[in-house]
């Protein structure tokens, strides 16, 4: 078994507030530690990937904040307290500072990350 703290996990991106922090658990899994401050639109940051949405699925917990996370299907909203689940195919925005606790598939979430960083 693997136990990991948000400080304990490598940056894999950080400026202007928002940090992503993730590692990988084993069996395919990785968790991230995500913070992002309010009006924070990952629309621009997700072109060029299919229908300009995230392509990975995620699990998790909106640890404190509000979201909007759009899909092809229209939007739903998130608050401080909810579990998640995200199939492929959205998109965050940060209605508040918000921080997240994600669990993904970590090939599927570094291929996202990569595309982000470019």
């Amino acid at each position: 078994m693997t136990a990991v703290t948000r400080t304990g996990a490598p940056v894999v991106i950080e400026g202007d507030g928002l940090e992503v922090r993730v590692q990988e658990l084993g069996g395919g899994m990785s968790v991230a530690f995500i913070k992002l401050p309010q009006g924070t639109d990952m629309a621009p940051a997700l072109k060029g990937l299919p229908d300009d949405l995230c392509q990975c699925p995620h699990w998790g917990q909106v640890v404190s904040g509000r979201l909007r996370v759009r899909t092809k299907e229209g939007e739903d909203f998130y608050e401080a307290g909810q579990a998640y689940y995200w199939s492929p195919g959205h998109s965050p925005e940060a209605l508040e500072d918000t921080e997240l606790v994600e669990f993904s598939p970590a090939k599927e979430f570094q291929e996202v990350m990569d595309h982000i960083k470019q």
